[in-house]
């Protein structure tokens, strides 16, 4: 068992070290299907700001990954057409486990086997900070959401939905 307050790398965080990165740490328990807005309300963040990691395929079968509002679902036509796909799709849990390297629920766009492009909600990037998930469940990092951009390479999109 770790010992108190550590908590041990992984490779999204040995990605943003190794980019100078400045990050906080926030681990929670993890529970099963309670995605971002469960996350948010144990660490006591808006769930606007707390960003989730959807692997997505388009109609090819390639995979793609998509950063959203923790309080917000992906309409995937909006998506696909600002992308240019014909449509897009979740991946199954096993087909996302494989593409990224984590597992679902513990899902980083740092340091995924894959390398996939990146789409984000424009708004995001408007926000001061965000929590994404840091590589494993139950752990997310705080970090400026510019990182997306400059070391993601992530393409700003329109395509959030209320839930």
């Amino acid at each position: 068992m770790a010992k108190s307050g550590h908590i041990s790398e992984t490779p999204a965080t040995q990605f943003l070290r190794a980019n100078g990165v400045a990050f906080t740490e926030h681990p929670y328990a993890y529970v099963e299907h309670g995605g971002a807005q469960h996350s948010a309300e144990v660490l006591g963040l808006d769930p606007f700001t707390v960003v989730k990691t959807l692997v997505m395929e388009d109609e090819r079968a390639r995979p793609l990954i998509v950063l959203m509002h923790g309080n917000r679902a992906v309409s995937l036509k909006n998506l696909a057409r600002q992308i240019g796909c014909k449509s897009v799709v979740p991946c199954r849990p096993e087909v996302a486990n494989r593409h990224s390297g984590y597992l679902v629920g513990g899902t980083s766009p740092f340091a995924t086997r894959k390398a996939m492009p990146v789409y984000v909600e424009a708004a995001i990037l408007a926000l001061p900070r965000i929590a994404i998930n840091g590589g494993r469940r139950g752990y997310l990092v705080g970090l400026d959401p510019q990182v997306l951009t400059s070391l993601l390479d992530a393409k700003p999109v329109d395509c959030a939905l209320p839930l």
